[in-house]
């Protein structure tokens, strides 16, 4: 993005580290804030494709300053496990954000445990 841009962008992908693939058909919402201590409002939701990426968000309002992905595992989880129910149902990620930038935010996923981290 050029220096002038206002416009925050994300993306994200969801790797599932125990199967060693990417997770197909995860729900993932997207919310933005002005600040901290406001409301979350919803920006956007996709699905993961075949290769765990959700690419479709719409760019964020002017002003937000933090964003939010949330992630329904549960599904997913019930659906590649024949353990039970998934320990996380949900993971939700909050993340300071800056005007011009695009944002990429991978999920490592096992049923036990999870990782983030700003990818590029």
């Amino acid at each position: 993005m050029s220096s002038g841009t206002t416009t925050v962008t994300v993306s994200t992908h969801i790797l599932d580290t125990t199967a060693g693939r990417p997770a197909r058909g995860v729900t993932v919402e997207l919310s933005a804030r002005e600040k901290s201590d406001a409301r979350w409002e919803p920006a956007g939701t996709s699905v993961t494709d075949a290769d765990g990426r959700c690419k479709d968000f719409p760019a964020l309002p002017a002003g937000t300053t933090q964003a939010r992905l949330l992630f329904a595992v549960e599904p997913y989880l019930s659906r590649e496990r024949a353990e039970g129910a998934a320990f996380f149902p949900e993971v939700a990620i909050a993340f300071a954000v800056a005007p011009g930038e695009h944002y990429h935010v991978p999920l490592l996923l096992n049923p036990f445990g999870y990782s983030v981290y700003r990818g590029s």
